[in-house]
């Protein structure tokens, strides 16, 4: 419709093509971050320098959240930067 000329609404396309029976099979969803209720920033104290020159000096640790068999889960390691060994993690 946009190549002929048409602005519409990305809802009323959907909607029309409901009523016509031509509703697709799988609809992409968009990524969506949470950013949760803000609070402190935690001060910068590697600044951006990821090695360490013996164990134990530098950790850290991500949050990285798949889903699997419909349920979300959550995984967070913490890794020290000397060999990226990961000392610990908690999966729930």
């Amino acid at each position: 419709m946009r190549h002929r000329g048409f602005t519409t609404n990305h809802k009323l396309v959907m909607r029309l093509m409901k009523l016509a029976h031509l509703t697709c099979m799988l609809r992409v969803k968009k990524y969506h971050s949470y950013r949760g209720e803000v609070g402190k920033i935690a001060p910068n104290l590697l600044k951006r320098d990821f090695k360490a020159m013996k164990p134990n000096l530098k950790w850290v640790t991500d949050i990285t959240q798949f889903k699997l068999f419909d349920q979300k889960l959550y995984l967070s390691p913490i890794l020290d930067l000397f060999n990226g060994e990961i000392i610990s993690y908690t999966l729930s």
